[in-house]
């Protein structure tokens, strides 16, 4: 997955309500129940075998692994409390908006005789919920890495640098180096 994905991602989960399951056995019965009671579909998720998943179910192991552990709880957060990060998503799409904190390096296309090199620079920037709605539907319909920080970069270029069309018009953006992303919806 790419920065934005899992930007997205975070801040869906971020919304839940409860914390995630402690332990690695409450956790792995919460995937299990996710997957309709498949042990080998939790496993492939995990990628572990069908037999570790059952330990842990189990109880007979209870101290995963770093990485498995961090897999194990990544895998929890995307199924934890869905329709509270449905009812966030909604919310953020018709009336709230998204609030995106980058730094990153900007590229500029403008007006000859004004400089189009790269700057790096940290903005923060509330963007109206329709481009919320477009970076929920492209996620939702597979868009690559790049679609989306099209979509971020142009509603920063709409309402960071043009201010809503009142400033700067043959102005066009793009993200060319991002060192971080955060969102919140």
């Amino acid at each position: 997955m790419g920065e934005v994905e899992d930007v997205l991602q975070r801040a869906a989960a971020n919304t839940a309500t409860l914390p995630i399951p402690k332990s690695a056995q409450a956790q792995m019965r919460f995937l299990l129940k996710a997957e309709k009671g498949s042990t080998r579909a939790v496993a492939a998720r995990l990628g572990v075998t069908q037999r570790t998943v059952e330990r842990y179910v189990k109880g007979t192991l209870r101290r995963p692994r770093k990485d498995l552990a961090a897999r194990l709880e990544r895998e929890v957060r995307k199924d934890w409390q869905p329709r509270i990060h449905q009812r966030a998503k909604k919310h953020a799409a018709s009336r709230g908006g998204i609030v995106i904190e980058t730094r990153t390096r900007f590229g500029f296309t403008a007006a000859p005789g004004s400089t189009d090199d790269g700057r790096m620079r940290r903005i923060t920037q509330h963007l109206p919920p329709t481009y919320a709605t477009r970076l929920f539907a492209a996620q939702a319909a597979g868009a690559t890495e790049q679609q989306l920080q099209n979509i971020a970069a142009e509603g920063l270029q709409e309402i960071y640098s043009k201010d809503r069309g009142r400033r700067a018009h043959d102005l066009e953006v793009e993200f060319t180096d991002i060192d971080y992303i955060e969102l919140d919806f």
